[in-house]
């Protein structure tokens, strides 16, 4: 869809549409792939219900013809997914002030075996057992928002051994043998070095870690500075000279060990009220992971909430390790009238203020949001193909989708419907059901295009005309 069908569209959105295409999709060396490209980003945005083909054809002013071709630009055509999310970022750091990186994991239900990356696995808090595939995104996030820019699928078992199977699934050789922990390492890693944006720290929640010590060390070795979420059994090492082995839950019930900070929050009914934090006096270390190589091994990061692993082992190599450095541990006290248990945080900022480690904290939280919008409005669970490129392929237009609609609203000053709240049980799959096909059938043949109207016709729409041939 060209720039000239968005205007008969869509007026009021034409230029700032056009604006982001350009920057986002330059890659693009095929004008058919710009002109599926807008067409799938408007149809994300502007359509209601299930985001497949079959459906965004039967919007106005798409043909439903347009549904071959829609489905072809996802599934078909051979474009590079990461220059793309290489220029969210940047759109992303251009119109906002980032402040940090955060990781949260996606479920999404499936049916079928054949969807790439697709696996059952035992829901840590409900104990059931999902069909589905799982996986990370990456976000930046800047004042309340956090802004999709990677994903990541985490591939195991015959994911990773069955050579039949991942030949039908189009997975590249260098995909696969790595667990979430180290996508999350390897996030960090590429984040330092492509998007110019140092110093921002990493933003976690590993209450539910297997290995959080090992994810702190990986991240200690790329020297990124961190505000994590931890469970309470922590092991830490305190004490300057000699250090004791205790648990961050531990080491935060000794009174005389700890300060209280009170801060004033407003709630929905607008009361003020006072929320202590205490904070330890001192600072901690981690204990040593892995062998003294500077290599961590362990079972990665756990099945739950933001992040999650499933079996396996996890091994990153770096310079160094996580042993000698301080960090700062944070306790929000059980809080009994709101139903708020106790939590706790552990961070390199030891010089930062405690609300400011806070409102970093929050990070993790605001891409939970975005990841239940992400959902529910811009269709990440509706993928109905099978393949690894045509995955990535709908991730990426999902994340532009979001960004555009973000940004454009901010600098027009017009409001959006915010982020939805997430769910209380994150790590549970999402309540709606996700009815794809079932993905061990092939899709049905695209309708014919209808057939002209016996009577006068009415006027083909720019948008009609335009999409009459496939992306290659």
């Amino acid at each position: 869809m060209s720039s000239s069908e968005v205007r008969a569209a869509v007026p009021d959105d034409a230029a700032r549409m056009q604006t982001f295409m350009d920057e986002t999709f330059r890659a693009f060396q095929r004008p058919e792939q710009r002109r599926w490209a807008q067409a799938y980003l408007w149809a994300l945005i502007h359509v209601s219900g299930k985001k497949t083909p079959r459906r965004m054809a039967l919007a106005k002013p798409l043909p439903s013809a347009a549904a071959h071709g829609l489905h072809q630009f996802i599934n078909a055509s051979p474009w590079d997914w990461n220059p793309v999310r290489r220029r969210l970022a940047r759109l992303v750091t251009a119109s906002t002030t980032p402040h940090a990186w955060t990781v949260a994991e996606l479920i999404i239900p499936k049916r079928g075996e054949h969807s790439v990356g697709v696996h059952r696995r035992v829901d840590a808090l409900t104990g059931r057992t999902v069909n589905c595939q799982r996986a990370l995104g990456l976000f930046l996030s800047s004042g309340t928002h956090s802004y999709p820019v990677d994903w990541r699928l985490v591939l195991g078992g015959t994911w990773d051994s069955d050579r039949e199977r991942r030949r039908r699934a189009r997975i590249p050789g260098t995909e696969g043998g790595r667990t979430a922990t180290d996508l999350v390492l390897e996030y960090a890693a590429e984040a330092a070095t492509r998007h110019q944006l140092p110093g921002l720290p990493w933003v976690l929640d590993l209450t539910r870690c297997e290995d959080a010590t090992g994810v702190l060390a990986g991240l200690a070795r790329q020297n990124a500075d961190v505000v994590c979420e931890v469970a309470a059994d922590l092991p830490v090492l305190a004490g300057q000279h000699t250090p004791v082995a205790t648990t961050v839950g531990a080491i935060m019930e000794l009174r005389h060990a700890r300060q209280t900070h009170v801060l004033l929050r407003q709630s929905a009914d607008g009361r003020v009220r006072a929320v202590p934090v205490h904070t330890y006096a001192g600072t901690v270390e981690l204990p040593r992971s892995g062998p003294a190589n500077g290599t961590a091994t362990g079972t990665g990061l756990g099945t739950g909430t933001g992040i999650g692993n499933g079996s396996g082992t996890s091994t990153s190599t770096g310079t160094g390790h996580a042993g000698s450095r301080p960090y700062r541990i944070l306790e929000r006290p059980d809080v009994a009238e709101i139903r708020q248990p106790c939590r706790y945080w552990i961070t390199t900022l030891t010089d930062h203020r405690v609300e400011e480690i806070l409102r970093l904290a929050r990070s993790h939280s605001a891409a939970l949001s975005a990841v239940t919008t992400l959902r529910h409005r811009f269709g990440v669970l509706d993928f109905e193909g099978r393949s690894f490129p045509g995955w990535h392929h709908h991730m990426t237009m999902a994340s532009a989708a979001y960004v555009y609609q973000r940004l454009s609203s901010a600098a027009c000053g017009t409001a959006t419907p915010p982020d939805r709240p997430a769910p209380p049980d994150r790590s549970a799959p999402p309540n709606r059901p996700n009815r794809p096909d079932p993905p061990d059938r092939p899709d049905p043949p695209d309708p014919p295009p209808r057939a002209p109207a016996a009577t006068t016709a009415a006027p083909v729409t720019p948008a009609e005309a335009a999409l009459t041939g496939a992306p290659n």
